[in-house]
């Protein structure tokens, strides 16, 4: 049976997260009614990055097996659908055994503060209206890629066998006058990066020293950990495949 990806792009403040869920709202939940009310048909997606209640995605994944063609044109009456804070960008027939989650590289996350008030940031962005030390922020998302052990940074209630994630990328950055968490990662844990931004808060403002955050990182302690930052600063900004993925 053919195989397709889609690519998706949603704002997240009025989700109970991406993936389906009973008697919870979801991403997952509306594209799955929105294709089946088009086709007239059912459909059991399988999402590539689940993203939690209110975070927001700049690029996300699905892929499902459907007996018929989809064409680019389809999406736009699948759009019409969707509701206006949900929106298809794309779609791909791929090889019948692709898998949008395993088979994806790595991931890419910013997490967004604001620290002047601003109404237009107020649901995608964290106000946040203390002093920040960016240096020392710097130097604390650089540590981060010394360790592949992030158990400290996952929330307990987990189903993941292993805590391991290879860093790719980790660094603070100005973009759209806010300040910003940039990390890239092969996979990444439940509340992983909103507990290493929480923490790194507490770096910025001279609460931690480098050497106790780093002592965070090696205890394997979630209770150590700040998660409480909002999920609506949070994007998923891309999910990347190998070269030419979509070209076989």
């Amino acid at each position: 049976m053919p195989r397709y990806f889609i690519e998706v792009f949603y704002k997240g403040n009025n989700y109970s997260g991406f993936q389906k869920q009973d008697n919870a709202n979801s991403i997952q939940s509306e594209i799955e009614k929105a294709f089946g009310i088009f086709f007239r048909s059912s459909f059991e997606m399988t999402c590539s990055s689940r993203t939690d209640t209110s975070v927001h995605a700049l690029q996300n994944f699905l892929h499902f097996d459907f007996e018929g063609d989809i064409s680019q044109n389809s999406l736009y009456h699948i759009n019409a659908i969707l509701p206006p804070d949900i929106a298809l960008k794309n779609i791909y027939l791929v090889e019948s055994d692709a898998h949008c989650r395993f088979e994806a590289i790595s991931r890419e996350y910013k997490y967004f503060i604001y620290r002047k008030k601003e109404p237009f940031l107020t649901d995608r962005a964290y106000y946040y209206p203390y002093t920040l030390d960016l240096e020392k922020l710097n130097l604390a998302a650089a540590a981060i890629l010394k360790y592949s052990d992030f158990t400290s940074f996952s929330k307990r209630r987990t189903q993941v066998k292993t805590f391991e994630c290879s860093i790719l990328k980790s660094e603070w950055i100005k973009e759209n006058g806010c300040d910003v968490y940039y990390v890239q990662a092969n996979r990444f844990l439940r509340g992983m990066v909103r507990g290493l931004v929480g923490t790194m808060l507490h770096v910025g403002r001279g609460k931690y020293s480098i050497p106790e955050f780093e002592k965070i990182i090696q205890s394997k302690d979630p209770a150590q950990v700040d998660f409480s930052v909002p999920g609506h600063g949070l994007f998923l900004v891309a999910v990347n495949y190998p070269e030419n993925y979509f070209k076989k």
